[in-house]
């Protein structure tokens, strides 16, 4: 069996939450450290992965079922796991990733209503036995989240994807399954307060990580 020396950290939350401003803050303090650090993102992560993410959040005139969706996730976090983030961890990286499983237990299994259980059957050959050191949802009321959305999407000229469009009821039924998750897996998940300044949650966010690797020396 491949023996994994590096640690994974990710980075999960509502949309609107700052993920990925905060996974580059994570990442640039990281490689100031002289660590090496490998960054990706789901879905994505791999070439094939990522024509899946175009599949899952582009605007369709068909409409995609749950099940559908949260099989097209697992199958996209397959390739990653197997070709992205185990070869990393093996050579000894900190991977940072911006969203896994945890975000298919929020958005398909509370947000489209499959249930935590069924989600976790569907992704579990998926991951391959990986699972984060250490997860951070970073949390912030839905509407907020939403009114960030709107705002980066009017300054960027970009168009909201398929998931951020849903209904305020979709994204606080994901909210919740985050705490949910935080709940169970209270060892492995910690919630940070996504209003509080971007300065303070990376300073959190730094002293989270901080503890992981000193535990992995």
């Amino acid at each position: 069996m491949q023996q994994l020396t590096g640690v994974f950290i990710t980075i999960e939350g509502p949309d609107g939450s700052g993920k990925s401003t905060q996974v580059r803050l994570l990442a640039a303090h990281l490689q100031q450290q002289g660590l090496p650090v490998v960054v990706t993102r789901e879905p994505g992560g791999t070439e094939l992965a990522e024509k899946i993410r175009g599949l899952l959040l582009e605007i369709s005139n068909e409409a995609v079922t749950p099940v559908t969706e949260a099989l097209l996730y697992a199958a996209s976090r397959a390739q990653h796991v197997e070709h992205l983030i185990k070869p990393a961890l093996a050579r000894g990286a900190v991977v940072v990733s911006d969203r896994f499983v945890d975000s298919s237990i929020a958005y398909q299994g509370f947000g489209r209503g499959l249930g935590a259980e069924l989600v976790w059957r569907i992704n579990e050959p998926a991951l391959s036995g990986i699972l984060p050191h250490l997860t951070i949802v970073l949390d912030i009321d839905p509407g907020a989240g939403l009114e960030r959305l709107a705002q980066r999407s009017q300054e960027s000229r970009i168009g909201l994807d398929r998931l951020e469009r849903e209904a305020l009821d979709f994204h606080r039924r994901v909210r919740e399954g985050f705490l949910q998750v935080a709940r169970q897996f209270p060892q492995r998940v910690t919630v940070l307060d996504a209003a509080a300044p971007v300065e303070e949650v990376h300073r959190q966010i730094v002293a989270l990580v901080s503890r992981v690797l000193a535990q992995k020396v």
